[in-house]
C-alpha cells in the first residue's frame, strides 16, 4: 500500500466509499472533495499494488504560522481493506502534517465507532467534548477528540 495525494482522478472511487461507509450520514458527494481540494486541505488516498483506491483521508489546516490548527476531516477505508493498517497509516501521515506545522489536531468521531476510537486514542487523542446529534440525519452523536501540538520529533504510538 502507497500514500499519495488525494487527486481529481482518485474522487469517484472516494464517493463510491464513502457511500459504502457513511450511507446514513450525508456521505461526500464528488464536489464535496473537490471543493476540499480546492481549499487547499492534506488530502490522501492509500493505493494497492493493483492501483486501486483502499481508502483516502483529509487534514485541513487554518490559521497562520506559529498559530496553526488542524482537523481531520475524514478517514474511510474501504471494508474490503480494512483492519490491514490502512487507516492507522493514513491518520499516522495526517499526523506528521500536523506535527510540520506544530499544530494541535481535532476531529469527531461517533460514540459507537469504539474501533476509531480506540485507534485515536492509541495515537494521542483524548475526549474534550459531546457533539449531540451530530451527524445528519441519523442524528447519531460524536464525540470532539484533540491532540496537542507536536513538534514531530516526539515517538508516535500505536
Amino acid at each position: 500500500m502507497k500514500l499519495e495525494p488525494l487527486r481529481s482522478k482518485h474522487i469517484r472511487r472516494c464517493v463510491e466509499i464513502e457511500h459504502v461507509l457513511f450511507a446514513d450520514d450525508s456521505p461526500w458527494s464528488a464536489r464535496a472533495f473537490r471543493s476540499e481540494l480546492d481549499a487547499g486541505g492534506h488530502y490522501l488516498v492509500a493505493i494497492t499494488p493493483e492501483g486501486e483506491v483502499a481508502g483516502y483521508a483529509g487534514l485541513a489546516v487554518a490559521g497562520r504560522p506559529g498559530e496553526w490548527e488542524s482537523n481531520v476531516n475524514t478517514i474511510g477505508v474501504d471494508p474490503a481493506f480494512q483492519h490491514q493498517g490502512v487507516g492507522t497509516a493514513l491518520l499516522r501521515a495526517l499526523l506528521a502534517k500536523a506535527d510540520e506545522l506544530r499544530a494541535p489536531v481535532f476531529l469527531e468521531v461517533r460514540t459507537d465507532n469504539a474501533a476509531a476510537i480506540s485507534l485515536y486514542e492509541r495515537h494521542g487523542f483524548s475526549r474534550i467534548g459531546m457533539r449531540r446529534r451530530y451527524y445528519q440525519p441519523s442524528g447519531a452523536d460524536a464525540y470532539t477528540m484533540a491532540r496537542p501540538a507536536r513538534d514531530g520529533s516526539e515517538e508516535a504510538t500505536g
